[in-house]
């Protein structure tokens, strides 16, 4: 039996938590929780995980460092070998990885994305993509926009994406609406 372990890291906007197991001896992150304006992190994953037990490792214990690092504006870049994505279905790692590929202070949008992945009519399904991120944060999805400019969605909540995005030095127009200059892809 495998077991599933939570590390709770507080932040400046609030708890986060960490589902991470050991897969062939190695920690994997199997998903990770933001706290929002309907529950906290801790609620979330005692509802949906409630066998998961308190307990870290030294790498596990590592990535929560560099994540509160993050969250308070540090130029952190994540990588993709802490993830367990045996759980990922293709089009939506297809879309994970291009997303982790969007530079800090860059934006995209949802259908840019599309386009990236060989989707162009695909946004809608991009957004369904990224609102289900199981590793908000590694994968920096806040940096994914509605074309019009409007924000689009966020695990975290519209406050903390916009801080987020703020924190990278993206510029709101007084209507709340993103004034990007950076695109990638």
């Amino acid at each position: 039996m495998i077991s599933l372990y939570q590390k709770i890291i507080l932040t400046p906007f609030n708890p986060i938590s960490i589902l991470w197991k050991k897969i062939d001896g190695q920690p994997k992150i199997q998903r990770i929780f933001l706290s929002n304006e309907i529950a906290s992190a801790t609620e979330l994953t005692a509802q949906i995980y409630p066998q998961a037990e308190k307990q870290s490792c030294e790498l596990i214990s590592e990535i929560a460092n560099k994540i509160v690092h993050f969250l308070y504006g540090e130029d952190i870049r994540f990588s993709l070998d802490i993830l367990n994505w045996d759980l990922i279905k293709p089009f939506p790692k297809k879309v994970l990885v291009a997303e982790h590929g969007v530079p800090r202070g860059a934006m995209t949008t949802y259908q840019r994305l599309a386009s990236q992945i060989g989707n162009p009519n695909g946004a809608r399904a991009v957004g369904n993509a990224l609102k289900n991120n199981p590793f908000p944060i590694i994968i920096p999805c806040h940096r994914a926009i509605r074309s019009d400019g409007k924000l689009g969605g966020f695990q975290g909540g519209m406050k903390m994406k916009r801080v987020l995005l703020e924190m990278e030095g993206i510029e709101f127009s007084a209507a709340g609406k993103v004034l990007a200059k950076n695109f990638y892809y």
